[in-house]
């Protein structure tokens, strides 16, 4: 039998600007996956919908705003993690206000699709990105 893991839920969004590209967030120095790349997001708090997790993230992380109309659930990643089972529920938005900024010492980058296996990724986010390259 298993060691009983918890389970983490996340929730991340692929932002698209008016060329189809995806923002793309490098974990900064310091944190878990220092280096790596990932869509911007972050852990459900207790009480939170993850688009209530999504729209304060969002505005934490990169200063942007958007609505819970604005984001729609893509495809999500479960995947298991030495320490946690992680859960996350992909959303794709398209309308949103203000320019994104790192505000976390984080590095953006708008991205192809096409282009987003050039960027080391969590193993939970890289499954994520044939959903992407076909939806746009």
């Amino acid at each position: 039998m298993q060691a009983e893991r918890r389970l983490l839920l996340v929730v991340a969004v692929a932002l698209l600007d008016a060329d189809g590209r995806v923002l793309l967030a490098q974990r900064p120095p310091g944190k878990t996956l220092a280096g790596l790349w990932e869509f911007p997001g972050g852990k459900v708090e207790a009480g939170e919908t993850p688009e209530e997790t999504l729209i304060r993230e969002l505005r934490e992380e990169i200063g942007i705003e958007t609505r819970a109309a604005c984001l729609a659930p893509l495809t999500f990643a479960s995947h298991t993690y030495e320490a946690f089972h992680l859960l996350m529920p992909l959303y794709v938005c398209r309308r949103y206000e203000g320019i994104p900024r790192p505000l976390e010492g984080q590095v953006l980058k708008w991205v192809r699709p096409k282009e987003m296996r050039d960027y080391p990724m969590p193993p939970a986010d890289a499954p994520l990105i044939p959903f992407l390259v076909d939806l746009l």
